[in-house]
């Protein structure tokens, strides 16, 4: 072990438990280096779906949790699992799909009408089918356009996986699927596949950060998980989330409000 060995014993870490989002657009390669090196604090993620995150939460083997499912978000909030919920940062949802769109979509600004024409094409759409944030804007979104997930059929196809898998996915089958902007612009394998409806306020896409409550789970790193917490919504922090960008464009939108 040596005279100081003991030093590494006592290197500051946290873990947060994310979303595929997050991690796949490049957003924590970007942000989290410049955590580290103002707070000396270095961040391991666990990068999976909202639902999976909030449960490793819940478990207590995370020390934060930075999600985006504002329902599922309140409901860890009630059961006393947070300390605190704040808004970070935005982005918004986009349907994506074969150039040639079989179920005329593009350019269709009504996210409702859009699924109800997938739908009744019968065309093949990819459905993260995860728990994360955006499988479950997928799922009110199929709700508000009044077709039943479970009766939808063999072109609807639920995969189990992260957003990076299906993009891929949809990619090499020609498919429809629904996106973060983030991992969309990111994403190098597009194939055939192009944005064909965005721009309706129910595709807005909000993440929010909350420290795992450390009286429930005294294992929680309180003082360093507050600190990413407090940097993220800082000027500093905020500063940086909108400094990440892809061929030019701004991925996430910082709106913290303090």
């Amino acid at each position: 072990m040596g005279l100081f060995g003991g030093v590494q014993a006592e290197e500051r870490s946290i873990t947060v438990a994310s979303t595929t989002s997050t991690e796949q657009s490049g957003l924590f390669g970007y942000l989290l280096p410049q955590f580290s090196k103002t707070e000396g604090i270095k961040v391991k993620v666990v990068a999976v779906g909202t639902g999976q995150a909030l449960d490793i939460g819940r478990r207590g083997d995370a020390d934060v949790v930075f999600v985006h499912d504002r329902p599922a978000e309140d409901k860890f909030m009630a059961e006393g699992e947070g300390v605190k919920r704040f808004d970070v940062m935005y982005n918004d949802f986009v349907i994506v799909g074969p150039k040639a769109d079989p179920a005329h979509i593009a350019g269709d600004t009504d996210v409702v009408d859009a699924l109800r024409k997938i739908a009744a094409a019968r065309v093949q759409f990819i459905s993260r089918g995860d728990h994360s944030g955006t499988h479950e804007a997928e799922l009110r979104l199929w709700k508000q356009a009044g077709i039943d997930v479970a009766s939808k059929g063999d072109w609807y196809r639920e995969i189990g996986q992260g957003m990076g898998p299906a993009l891929n996915m949809a990619a090499s089958s020609n498919a429809y699927l629904l996106s973060d902007r983030g991992t969309w612009l990111s994403f190098k394998n597009r194939g055939d596949l192009a944005i064909l409806t965005q721009a309706d306020k129910r595709l807005f896409n909000q993440y929010g950060v909350m420290l795992v409550n450390p009286e429930k789970h005294p294992t929680v790193k309180a003082k360093d998980g507050q600190a990413f917490v407090d940097w993220l919504i800082s000027p500093k922090g905020q500063e940086t989330i909108a400094g990440y960008k892809v061929g030019g464009e701004q991925l996430f939108f910082p709106n913290a409000s303090h």
